[in-house]
């Protein structure tokens, strides 16, 4: 396995933690972007689009690899953000209980001019929520950074009935297709070798 650092174009705690959790060595630096979807860009588009200008707007300035994440949900064809307030939060999650959405997490990798993208698509199924639940969520302060209002790694554990996919792509990270990205540009090989710490 090379011991190349990789920059992480994300200033997500929970993509760190699953870099650690594979072993990639890696640096943060927070890509500045805009966000906004563009006009009739459908949700699978802007999730990687957005991964892709993360990574490239890094990479500009480095000769580096460059991981860029973003993750989007998506219930009936609306966007889930991060709330703004309680009233949208309790809004979101009102309408995710007792129904599935997807979760769309896309990951791009910016390295020797040239940017692969990959994009991981999963479906979550939350129980149904009684107002007080979804009271009682907020107030924990979990969701108020978090798309769709809650974290699959947290206390919203408690509301998932059932998940099709990728526990990594859904927290934002997809590790599959992350790991496939560094290995076909030669970055990490070996996977199974004992990773140095």
């Amino acid at each position: 396995m090379q011991k190349q650092t990789i920059i992480l174009a994300s200033a997500s705690p929970r993509r760190a933690q699953l870099l650690d959790q594979i072993g990639v060595k890696y640096q943060i630096q927070v890509a500045d972007i805009n966000e906004d979807a563009e006009v009739d860009e459908i949700p699978a588009d802007l999730v990687q689009r957005l991964a892709k200008e993360k990574a490239e707007v890094i990479s500009i300035n480095t000769t580096n690899p460059v991981l860029g994440a973003d993750t989007l949900g998506v219930l009936k064809g609306a966007l889930l953000n991060k709330p703004d307030n309680f009233d949208h939060a309790y809004k979101m999650l009102s309408a995710m209980s007792g129904n599935w959405h997807e979760i769309l997490s896309a990951v791009a990798l910016s390295y020797q001019g040239e940017t692969t993208v990959l994009l991981n698509k999963n479906r979550v199924l939350f129980k149904s929520l009684s107002d007080q639940e979804i009271k009682n969520y907020w107030e924990t302060g979990e969701p108020q950074d978090k798309a769709g209002a809650y974290a699959i790694q947290g206390i919203a554990a408690t509301f998932i009935e059932r998940i099709e996919g990728s526990y990594s792509g859904i927290m934002g990270l997809p590790l599959f297709e992350t790991w496939l990205l560094l290995e076909k540009a030669g970055i990490y090989t070996n996977h199974h070798t004992k990773m140095d710490n």
